[in-house]
């Protein structure tokens, strides 16, 4: 029998009884016999009734409160291990050569073996440096590359955030865009059912009218028959009396027929052509305006066609006007408003502040003047504080997602609607809640420093 080398001694001492490898986190028991610690634990579940148990060794009873965790048994296994790793598992010889060629570590006795002949073999501490020294160098390659993966990633992930916000807004904006049109739509349907209502009355009145004529008309002739069937009926005396002017006046009675009246209903709303064009829609309306000189603050300069104003220095020499506005720097346009629909334009450009919109002709222009629907404006602002902003009763805060460039207004007078729009995008910005209007609308604007108004004709 060959004898034992001292590493095999000590891994037989290692080794558990049990399981018959090397120990795995052992402890020990009452008799200092020791076991891999999932193997005693495996050993007394199968006698779970069982108070005391026997060692499978030397038969002695212990209880599980006496293992004891075996640390220097422990460090012990762990240097077998690693000296397992260091060991040529065929002759049991430890490495101390590397093959060059095959990229392994050999014993003397491989080098000699036929597998290796003729292969370069160097002595392990002859070729670990230069060896570990490549290995970190690959290990800084790959913490480049794991850093520039880091930054992919985080970058993918800015990405995968920016991306969803572009789509949340995307979103918000088609949502927003459909109700601005089916707002725009509900208040264009009310309208063209005003329109014929309003249609409808009219020509039904003028109808009623005819009919009631008509049925006076035969009424009197019924008057005339009747008279002449009687004067038939009577002696021949009484239908011989007067019976010349009788006959005279029957044939000069006349039918004077009623005025022919179109039963074409005139109403048209082309349904498909607002849908697919607002501006087209809105331009239908378009008026000329021009800015009223007579009503504009000493402070605003009204170019020579008075379609552009800016605001400067106070003016001398102007004459007094109780039309003027004298606090706030505003004017009017020329036009006035009471019946129909109108629209009109204001390049605002990249001004940083300006308030347009249509006002009552006969508003206060002094310090009492105030900017609300109640006491006749109907108004939007941009101000370098608050954004934009309706001035309603409360005021509105208006998130508009493109910058306002060109702002249309339209006024639909007897429908009490003024609405606002975006004409760079043709969207909706906001409609004042319904108002009964009794007096002249006229454009209105208040002009801030810097930013000057401009009113581009309607072949523009």
């Amino acid at each position: 029998m060959a004898t034992s080398t001292p590493t095999e001694k000590l891994k037989e001492e290692a080794t558990c009884a049990i399981c018959l490898s090397l120990m795995n986190n052992p402890v020990s028991i009452n008799c200092g016999h020791s076991y891999c610690r999932s193997c005693v634990i495996d050993f007394t579940d199968n006698h779970p009734l069982q108070k005391w148990f026997f060692c499978p060794q030397c038969r002695v009873r212990f209880q599980m409160t006496s293992l004891r965790p075996n640390k220097q048994l422990g460090n012990l296994i762990q240097a077998i291990k690693e000296m397992n790793e260091m060991e040529c598992k065929e002759h049991r010889e430890r490495f101390h050569l590397f093959c060059e060629d095959e990229g392994q570590l050999i014993c003397w006795r491989c080098e000699r073996a036929p597998e290796h002949k003729g292969h370069t073999t160097v002595l392990v501490e002859d070729v670990w440096q230069g060896y570990k020294e490549k290995l970190q160098e690959a290990i800084t390659n790959l913490k480049q590359l794991n850093d520039e993966c880091m930054n992919l990633k985080e970058l993918t992930i800015k990405q995968i955030d920016e991306w969803k916000e572009k789509i949340k807004a995307r979103k918000e904006k088609i949502q927003s865009d459909f109700k601005n049109l089916q707002s725009f739509l509900r208040e264009e349907e009310k309208f063209c059912l005003w329109r014929l209502e309003k249609e409808k009355e009219e020509t039904l009145k003028r109808l009623e009218y005819n009919e009631d004529i008509l049925e006076r008309k035969s009424f009197e002739l019924r008057s005339y028959i009747q008279n002449l069937g009687e004067k038939c009926q009577g002696s021949p005396q009484e239908l011989l009396q007067d019976v010349k002017d009788t006959l005279n006046r029957s044939w000069d009675v006349k039918l004077e027929k009623p005025q022919t009246l179109s039963l074409e209903v005139n109403t048209v709303c082309n349904v498909s052509e607002l849908y697919f064009d607002v501006k087209k829609m809105l331009r239908s309306y378009q008026v000329r305006v021009t800015l009223d000189p007579d009503t504009a603050h000493p402070e605003l300069i009204l170019s020579e066609d008075r379609r552009q104003v800016i605001r400067g220095c106070p003016q001398e020499h102007l004459n007094t006007s109780a039309r003027r506005f004298c606090f706030f720097p505003c004017v009017m346009g020329c036009e006035g408003f009471t019946s129909g629909r109108h629209y009109f334009e204001v390049d605002v450009g990249e001004g940083t502040g300006w308030d347009l919109g249509v006002c009552i002709e006969s508003v206060q222009r002094d310090e009492r003047m105030n900017q609300k629907p109640e006491f006749g404006f109907w108004t939007i602002r941009l101000c370098k504080k608050n954004g934009y902003i309706a001035l309603s009763s409360p005021p509105v805060s208006l998130h508009l997602e493109d910058k306002l460039l060109v702002a249309g207004v339209f006024l639909d007078y007897e429908a009490g609607v003024v609405s606002f729009y975006n004409m760079t995008t043709g969207s909706h910005i906001f409609t004042f809640p319904k108002a009964s209007f009794f007096d002249t609308l006229r454009p209105y604007f208040q002009v801030y420093q810097y930013s000057p108004l401009f009113l581009p004709p309607p072949d523009e």
